[in-house]
């Protein structure tokens, strides 16, 4: 964070709050296409240059939401509003990663790679082959790779994935994950642990880049080639391909003493940066009440100037990149309804906090956080609101609100406070999206999910705030607040349900790691693109509105124009991540965000 923007910033702004209260409480309380637009404008000018996390632009964005906040009298949640924290920007080996088996140095990224998960340290031992690494005990699944080996203080050897690598709802799934494995190898007593896949889970054997996956799990961890994995196997003259056959053909158990010696070195360097959240509240007007709360939301971050390493949908173009819709336009709305509650007697017995949240685009990083550390019982949380892109409202699309089935009444709530003749709408059940409001889902909190569709703009620098639809925008605007003021008078809290899954099971597998959930063209029959032949229910593609006979045509921006090109594409992606798919439907060409 560069904090003397940050302050510059301030020096101004301070002074204006009373200014700007004044004028806030004598002007007009409804939500305004004036307004709405002045918002925009600034949050997708130039001058904020895409308001990357962690950059001065995204620090600015902050500054100006919370003054913003300011005037219409809300008050920080705790502190001065701002929640800050540290995000990890990029993960990286260093340079003392060494890897030395018995006496014989190899070589960083040819023969070996730390992962990002692992501790910085170095280890000298005996290595012990453990299998799968498992440790199971179920009642109708029982495997434990560690009954027979002593793994104390020393390296251990997994094969990654697990025996069924091709089934998609294999009972494996839940234990086959590199972290998981390293995590209970060191609850087991090793010191280190050298990563490597078979020829069967994964043909290629390349080293993927590295990701933020988390904290390190406090040991040493080294992802390996199978040749270097079969040098250290010689002495037992036994190789990566045997063993994975046997263990799979068994599904037994299977742990030696390898009697190879290894002496490596681990160390990844991670580049941190520090950002905020905008926690604004407005205090409830009934007593007993106002110790209950609705949360209204929108992350304000974006791609910054894009290029390489980033996920716009132009890697290769490097430019500002506005993010007018995504989400200047749910921010600017958050602020509008903000003020028209605040100006409103009787909207709100329960307190009403307004957050605006950074890292969303780097994996729902703000709203993560908070629900992590919120500074209020979240059990006393009515529901949270989600705008994100809500600008591109037009004759032709629908205002998508998801997460009515996330408690009882509130398919029916949203019809009530509803102009079905203003806005058409499309409803769906689902609590978990690809936006912040996953992060309370996760945490029983029902929720809604406002959105007006992605586009052929979405993470490009052409995403401006000339292309939106202000009018529509207030159309949206008066929906959501009718709804809100339902929710934050209700004598009664909302009861929440499960509406379809918090966390999905990760099947680890080089090009097959995730799935769309299509039947793909096999044939090639269309050319310049992949046709869905069928798309099943319930999976990524189907939630995220892909139909049978869709052509795929660009994956993030990049083009598929066959099976191969999709293959290359998918295998390029991780579980969780939200992807842009560029599609022909009925020889028009549209976007959709689907989240593997």
């Amino acid at each position: 964070m560069n904090r003397n923007i940050v302050n510059k910033y301030n020096l101004w702004a301070f002074p204006l709050i009373g200014i700007l209260f004044l004028f806030s409480c004598s002007g007009n309380r409804e939500v305004t296409v004036k307004e709405l637009k002045e918002h925009v404008r600034f949050l997708a000018s130039d001058s904020l240059k895409g308001r990357l996390t962690g950059s001065p632009g995204d620090s600015l964005a902050a500054g100006y939401i919370r003054e913003e906040l300011a005037s219409f009298g809300l008050i920080p949640l705790s502190g001065d509003g701002l929640q800050r924290f540290e995000v990890t920007k990029r993960i990286i080996p260093g340079k003392n990663n060494a890897l030395v088996i018995n006496g014989t140095a190899y070589t960083l990224d040819t023969d070996f790679m730390p992962l990002s998960f692992s501790s910085n340290g170095n280890l000298e031992s005996v290595v012990i082959f453990a299998g799968y690494g498992f440790n199971i005990s179920g009642d109708s699944l029982k495997w434990n790779d560690y009954s027979t080996i002593d793994v104390k203080g020393k390296w251990v050897m997994i094969l990654r994935a697990d025996p069924e690598a091709e089934n998609t709802k294999s009972p494996y799934i839940q234990y086959s994950g590199d972290r998981d494995k390293a995590l209970l190898a060191k609850d087991m007593g090793a010191a280190g642990v050298l990563l490597v896949s078979g020829p069967a889970a994964d043909s290629q054997d390349t080293f993927d880049p590295l990701n933020n996956e988390g904290f390190s799990v406090g040991i040493p961890v080294l992802r390996i080639k199978r040749e270097v994995a079969n040098l250290i196997l010689a002495k037992s003259k036994t190789s990566v391909e045997t063993l994975e056959k046997s263990v799979n053909k068994s599904r037994k158990p299977l742990g030696f003493d390898t009697e190879s010696a290894v002496n490596a070195t681990a160390e990844i360097v991670r580049e941190t940066a520090n950002t905020q959240n905008v926690v604004m509240m407005l205090p409830g007007e009934d007593e007993k009440l106002k110790n209950e709360y609705i949360i209204i939301g929108a992350h304000f971050d974006h791609l910054g100037m894009g290029g390489p390493g980033s996920s716009s949908r132009a890697p290769d173009t490097t430019g500002v990149h506005h993010g007018a819709d995504d989400n200047a336009s749910g921010v600017s709305m958050m602020l509008e309804l903000a003020e028209k509650f605040a100006l409103t007697k009787g909207s709100h017995k329960r307190s009403i906090i307004f957050m605006a949240f950074s890292g969303e685009e780097e994996g729902l990083l703000g709203s993560k956080h908070f629900t992590e550390d919120p500074g209020i019982d979240l059990s006393k949380v009515n529901a949270m609101l989600n705008l994100d892109m809500v600008g591109r409202l037009n004759d032709t699309s629908m205002l998508q609100i998801s997460g009515v089935g996330t408690a009882s009444g509130l398919r029916e709530l949203i019809y009530a406070k509803s102009d079905t003749l203003k806005i058409k709408m499309k409803l769906s059940d689902e609590g978990y999206g690809p936006s912040d409001h996953s992060s309370f889902y996760f945490r029983n909190i029902p929720v809604l999910f406002y959105f007006t569709g992605a586009h052929l703009d979405y993470h490009t620098p052409a995403d401006t705030w000339d292309k939106l639809n202000f009018p529509g925008m207030v159309s949206i605007s008066s929906q959501v607040f009718n709804t809100g003021v339902e929710l934050a008078n209700a004598p009664e809290r909302l009861k929440f349900r499960e509406a379809g899954p918090k966390v999905e099971p990760v099947r680890y597998r080089r090009g097959k790691g995730v799935s769309l959930g299509i039947m793909p063209d096999f044939a090639g029959v269309i050319q310049n693109g992949l046709r869905a032949d069928a798309v099943t229910p319930g999976k990524p593609a189907s939630l995220g509105g892909m139909k049978k006979g869709d052509i795929i045509t660009a994956i993030n921006g990049k083009t598929v124009n066959n099976i191969q090109d999709y293959m290359s594409r998918m295998g390029q992606l991780k579980h969780g991540q939200t992807i842009s798919v560029e599609i022909l439907r009925n020889g028009k060409k549209e976007v959709l965000l689907i989240q593997l």
